[in-house]
């Protein structure tokens, strides 16, 4: 098993961990590079917290177009269908299974986050 350690974050935790194919990414929020969270609009936080996704991945030698399932949590239920279209603007024709629900963040600044497993097998 290989793990990469959640650096910037101090809950007991790693970013991702690769078990013989797969790989589970944590739930990824939009950072700056200090850690905290990034406060901004909506489309900035959605496309820094892929970004998060995508550098756990990379990681681990693997890409978005590896994720086989996607979890999304929304702090606002009204934001679905812009996250809709960003998610869909980013994964371009690649539909992994997703479940998004709306959530209450303990940080008030944290609107989306996202989690992941990819297969890496063959």
């Amino acid at each position: 098993m290989e793990l990469i350690p959640a650096d910037h974050l101090t809950a007991p935790l790693s970013t991702a961990v690769k078990a013989g194919d797969w790989i589970h990414v944590s739930g990824m929020v939009a950072t700056t590079e200090d850690g905290s969270p990034h406060v901004g609009d909506f489309d900035t936080e959605v496309s820094l917290a892929f970004d998060q996704l995508e550098s756990a991945l990379g990681k681990l030698g693997a890409t978005l177009a590896d994720a086989v399932k996607i979890n999304a949590y929304l702090a606002n239920p009204l934001h679905f269908a812009r996250f809709n279209e960003l998610y869909a603007e980013r994964l371009g024709d690649h539909r992994p299974a997703r479940t998004t629900v709306a959530v209450t963040f303990g940080h008030p600044d944290v609107r989306v986050e996202m989690d992941l497993v990819a297969y890496v097998g063959t």
